[in-house]
């Protein structure tokens, strides 16, 4: 049974960064930052420690997540899933090099979960604690000192595939789509360095500055990191309302308010962006029919404008009913979903085949989900987008980024984008 206690924050600036230094200090940790974004009902969530903890290959990593959620049956669970879990759920493979080796899927009970959340204009700090007393707790995290430590080299990204080898590629997918294979086949490309020594808070603390990302995530898993500033939302479950918010469609912010508004207007008016939009919804809602009641899938906003610090994006919200609140249902309806059609394509299967053939790495994490499932039975995730991987036992260092390809696509204008789009994480590195 967890003790509770809640307390008064009157600097928020403070408290998340004493929470991020302290959660930093466990072999398990996900740090989890809404930036003062309407997206989530919390402004910063923290779980800590692991009381019980499960890892596993695809395979049969779903079962294991759902005996873990039996025996932890209304308390918390912290983690994540990879791309790679597609594996288990079609007849797939991945055979490309993985430089993190993070599972395909973890997941830990957390001895600690705190959560800031603003209630009536004001912030208030929850501790929810299996050991010691929340005060104790509270006591720890003001104590910590967010040292430097040690200081990030300065890293250089290098190219998985080079940039001739990218737009052939692009010209090569747009040929299964002319085809009839495919509609839509979103594509990514590493950038990696090897050997390197960073520390993973200064660097996630100068990246979610760069990005103030409503889905801005820290997760550690032993020797092995994730500094994320995602701007989009895979699944989250609320009763028995599914909830999805797939992007697609990027620009880059401009450099003065008119130039800024130009920009967000020819993303609004871009066909190609709103077709790979549209496509991409059609999937969620399909993906949605699988488990919701007939009827109840609807969209709640096609295609808007959102901003963010770096970029517009265009987002749209497919939302659906469940047929009830049975914790089953709800793992059921997420795996049916996974992984997520802005990051796939459409078909989806077929699609998922074409990205093994034509990129060069194995995902992994990146364009995975990380969140967590609460004591109520609900759940949220992100999608591991915008984000730097890391294993501090090896020094690799991994950034991968990628966009949608469909007939329409001009392979010079993909790769520009993919450029944007690793701008934040090369100035987080450097």
């Amino acid at each position: 049974m967890r003790q509770k206690a809640d307390f008064p924050v009157e600097d928020l600036v403070f408290w998340k960064n004493q929470l991020l230094h302290w959660a930093a200090g466990h072999t398990h940790a996900v740090y989890l930052d809404s930036h003062q974004h309407n997206s989530a009902a919390w402004e910063c969530l923290v779980a800590a420690g692991a009381h019980q903890w499960v890892e596993m290959p695809a395979g049969q990593a779903f079962g294991a997540l759902e005996q873990l959620r039996q025996k932890q049956s209304a308390d918390w669970l912290f983690g994540f899933f990879s791309y790679d879990l597609k594996n288990e759920l079609e007849q797939l493979h991945s055979h490309h090099p993985d430089g993190v080796g993070l599972p395909d899927l973890g997941f830990f009970c957390p001895e600690t979960v705190v959560s800031i959340k603003k209630t009536e204009g004001l912030y208030r700090m929850e501790i929810a604690c299996l050991s010691g007393t929340p005060e104790e707790k509270a006591q720890q995290i003001a104590a910590v000192l967010p040292t430097a430590g040690e200081s990030s080299e300065r890293v250089t990204l290098q190219a998985r595939i080079p940039r001739d080898t990218y737009l052939q590629t692009v010209e090569a997918i747009r040929g299964h789509i002319a085809g009839g294979d495919i509609y839509e086949m979103n594509f990514c490309q590493e950038f990696y360095a090897e050997g390197v020594k960073i520390n993973p808070l200064e660097v996630y603390q100068r990246l979610k500055v760069i990005g103030k990302a409503p889905f801005s995530c820290f997760l550690r898993w032993n020797d092995r990191y994730l500094l994320s500033a995602s701007p989009e939302r895979f699944l989250q479950k609320n009763g028995q309302k599914l909830l999805s918010q797939p992007i697609k469609g990027t620009r880059k912010r401009g450099a003065s308010a008119a130039e800024d508004e130009q920009i967000r207007a020819e993303l609004a008016a871009s066909e190609k962006d709103r077709s790979e939009n549209v496509m991409i919804v059609d999937l969620v809602r399909n993906d949605f029919s699988r488990n919701c009641v007939p009827g109840t899938v609807v969209v709640e906003e096609l295609c808007g404008i959102h901003t963010f610090a770096t970029v517009h994006q265009m987002i749209s919200t497919v939302s659906g009913q469940l047929p009830d609140d049975k914790p089953e249902t709800a793992l059921r309806a997420l795996r049916d979903c996974f992984p997520m059609g802005s990051m796939t394509g459409a078909p989806k299967v077929m699609a998922m085949e074409l990205i093994e053939h034509f990129e060069k790495t194995r995902r992994g994490l990146y364009s995975g989900a990380v969140g967590y499932f609460n004591p109520e039975g609900d759940f949220d995730f992100n999608v591991v987008i915008r984000s730097i991987l890391y294993h501090a036992g090896t020094g690799y260092c991994s950034a991968q980024v990628g966009g949608a390809i469909v007939y329409d696509s001009d392979p010079v204008q993909e790769y520009e984008e993919c450029l944007v789009k690793v701008d934040a994480m090369v100035r987080a590195l450097g």
